[in-house]
């Protein structure tokens, strides 16, 4: 078979010769600020989520030199891998690709920590330039189905990171491509991620999901090293992964461009701790707020789409999510968040707020106003309207939340997120400390990966 007509084979190659000299500044800039910020809200999660216990437990049962973030123990590659995986997604504070959508650093940046650890070898420009290639990868797959992987009842993200974080993690061991594209095969065989993680509203799955991608990544890539090997063309083939997954061929937007455009430069960085999608709502109630001025509020309308339906209905249960994870995912109750304490933090999340009267009554005044025209393009777009007892009508409308790349987040934004999530972290990181740690980390200032989390993570 020709490279023409086996994607994998193109993209395999392509990653294999990738080197840190072919990048930007500009690109990787781009990497070490998503670094950086994957690395805060694991610190984060590590003391705030409960759901990622089991996970930190069950690989502080194992031995090996790899760290496992917000604890002093250290475990094996693959427990590594899991244990931070659990935590990336855990306070869905990460950032997103907001066209696919993804979260292609999600379980790339802990399974290619993990990697790093049990190889002291491996310097910052080998670890950046494979979490370059596995980002822009992840984007790709994300975009590229003939039809929406969805409707094939799959829950995309996680498939995405799990192909794309197996190629990083064999380009960062120094597989040939060959051994690359091995590994995307291999990960293929380790996984599947079922749509039920969206529609079960109680499941601990959305959140700690990025464990089992991390760990099938770094699986496959240990396995591919090892001489494994899988399918000749894992992604294109008759039953590949765009076959099985996303119903034919997959889409030009694989290949086009490709070492030209690195997608992962174009990540959306979370200003609040919740679902993208949330966020139009939040900003349109912040922006709100003061012009309410004390009155009393009769409804809220948040003008919605098809994307944004499972963010609102069913309503009455969107209205009093009985855990962190489903307010997260919750339109009504992330705009009550901002109306009455004019800010979204991870504290809003904490069990106290989730059963605040003020708070959960303020959330049953929100329903839909349904947008039939919108669609993928408006995933992050929303609006609001607020109607007082006094009559007073009063809109926002948000096209595109901000922190994506037409109101992207600063430096310095990005490291007070760092700051305020290394705060929260198992052993929390003192500000001044944690400051200093991401000024250094954005100027490139640490040279290798055992550098990469603060001291007294």
């Amino acid at each position: 078979m020709s490279d023409r007509s086996n994607p994998s084979r193109i993209i395999a190659k392509f990653i294999a010769r990738l080197s840190y000299d072919d990048l930007t500044e500009q690109t990787r800039h781009a990497a070490r600020r998503s670094l950086l910020d994957a690395l805060g809200v694991m610190l984060a999660a590590s003391g705030l989520a409960e759901d990622v216990r089991p996970y930190g437990g069950f690989a502080a049962g194992e031995t090996g030199p790899c760290r496992l973030i917000g604890s002093s123990a250290r475990t094996s590659l693959s427990g590594a891998a899991l244990a931070n995986g659990s935590l990336a997604h855990a306070l869905d504070f990460g950032d997103t690709f907001d066209a696919g959508p993804a979260h292609p650093n999600a379980a790339l940046v802990p399974a290619l920590l993990a990697i790093a650890d049990a190889n002291p070898g491996i310097d910052a420009r080998q670890f950046l330039t494979a979490m370059v290639a596995g980002s822009d990868l992840a984007c790709r797959l994300s975009l590229a189905p003939a039809r929406p992987y969805e409707e094939g009842g799959w829950y995309q993200p996680p498939l995405f990171n799990l192909i794309a974080g197996a190629a990083a993690s064999a380009k960062l061991l120094g597989l040939t491509a060959g051994g690359i594209c091995a590994a995307m095969g291999l990960a293929m065989m380790q996984g599947a991620f079922p749509a039920e993680i969206k529609y079960d509203a109680a499941s601990p799955m959305r959140g700690v999901r990025e464990a089992f991608a991390a760990r099938g990544a770094v699986e496959a890539a240990l396995l591919a090293s090892a001489g494994a090997r899988a399918f000749a063309d894992p992604l294109g083939g008759q039953a590949g992964f765009f076959a099985v997954y996303g119903g034919g061929p997959p889409r030009p937007i694989l290949l086009e461009g490709l070492g030209e455009r690195f997608l992962g430069d174009e990540v959306s960085f979370k200003p609040w701790p919740a679902c993208r999608g949330t966020h139009a709502y939040i900003e349109a109630a912040l922006a709100l707020r003061d012009r309410i001025g004390g009155r009393e509020i009769a409804f809220i309308e948040a003008e919605i789409g098809p994307v944004q339906t499972m963010l609102i209905e069913p309503l009455a249960a969107k209205a009093a999510p009985v855990s962190a994870i489903e307010a997260r995912f919750s339109i009504p109750y992330t705009v009550a968040a901002a109306l009455e304490d004019g800010a979204v933090t991870l504290d809003s999340f904490l069990p106290g707020k989730l059963a605040d009267p003020a708070m959960l009554a303020l959330a049953r005044k929100v329903r839909p106003s349904f947008n039939a025209a919108w669609g993928r393009t408006e995933a992050a777009s929303g609006g609001l309207r607020i109607v007082l007892t006094d009559g007073a009508s009063l809109e926002f409308a948000v096209t595109h939340a901000a922190g994506g790349l037409d109101r992207p987040l600063s430096d310095e934004a990005l490291a007070d997120k760092f700051v305020h999530c290394a705060s929260k972290a198992r052993t929390p990181v003192a500000p001044s400390r944690a400051k200093n740690f991401a000024a250094e980390l954005l100027a490139g200032h640490r040279s290798h990966p055992a550098e990469w989390l603060p001291a007294s993570a």
